[in-house]
């Protein structure tokens, strides 16, 4: 029988709480065939706690870290109140990433009518990629993403060929405070024609007269990055000579 793997100390993991006690919390850890951790009632929340069932429940599903292991005994103490919502979401983000491309791995395997098993197909990707999920991303705009991975050329295609139909790739935002000031009687209506762009991937944002935001979308940040330029170069030569314009990229 093959030994359980436990999680390293510090990871985050996710947990459902099974046992509830005044002292603590019984909780299994799904990514780890459903190891149990205990959970301190001193780790469930910062503040003191008189009633336990009033920050957590049977059932419930949590992103905990993990405290301690100890493998020859195969205890594990993990923490709810050490985990704040940015390292919540990107556990989850994770999980969620990890789900899609299990699905994704599984149906380029039967396409290909390949005898791999997923999590061995993952790990091939994962050592070129870092991640499984990642490997797909590359995949979407390159057609040698998986050049370094070793499989057969079929399984290739076949991943290449579901990810391209599966995945809609994220797009990134860029954006700029604009100050336009345009003079005389017709001050007005050189602003409106400044701003009047025909870029379907940018947006402009009224802040108060004279500022404005502009915003621009785009695969990825050196794309994005060009556009923005473009754009407010063009908002820059529609200004005219009777038009003061200044601007800031925002971080």
């Amino acid at each position: 029988m093959a030994p359980v793997q436990l999680p390293e100390e510090n990871e985050f993991v996710l947990a459902t709480i099974r046992k509830i006690m005044p002292y603590g919390a019984f909780c299994v850890l799904p990514e780890y065939g459903n190891a149990e951790a205990f959970l301190h009632v001193s780790e469930v929340a910062s503040r003191w706690i008189k009633n336990i069932h009033e920050f957590i429940s049977e059932n419930q599903k949590v992103v905990v870290k993990v405290l301690r292991v100890d493998r020859e005994k195969g205890q594990i103490d993990v923490s709810l109140r050490r985990v704040n919502e940015e390292e919540k979401r990107n556990k989850l983000e994770s999980v969620k990433r990890g789900a899609r491309s299990e699905k994704l791995l599984q149906l380029a395997l039967a396409k290909a009518k390949s005898p791999m098993k997923v999590p061995e197909l993952a790990a091939k990707l994962e050592e070129v990629h870092g991640e499984a999920y990642a490997a797909l991303e590359a995949a979407l705009d390159d057609d040698k993403a998986l050049e370094q991975v070793q499989i057969p050329d079929i399984l290739k295609k076949e991943i290449i060929d579901i990810v391209r139909k599966s995945i809609k790739k994220a797009k990134v935002s860029v954006s700029a405070e604009l100050t336009l000031r345009c003079f005389g009687a017709d001050g007005i209506s050189h602003i409106r024609k400044a701003l009047a762009i025909e870029e379907p991937e940018a947006a402009i944002l009224y802040l108060g007269a004279p500022h404005y935001k502009l915003e621009v979308f785009a695969a990825d940040y050196k794309e994005a990055n060009k556009k923005l330029e473009k754009v407010i170069e063009k908002i820059r030569s529609g200004a005219g000579k009777d038009c003061t314009f200044e601007y800031k990229v925002e971080e």
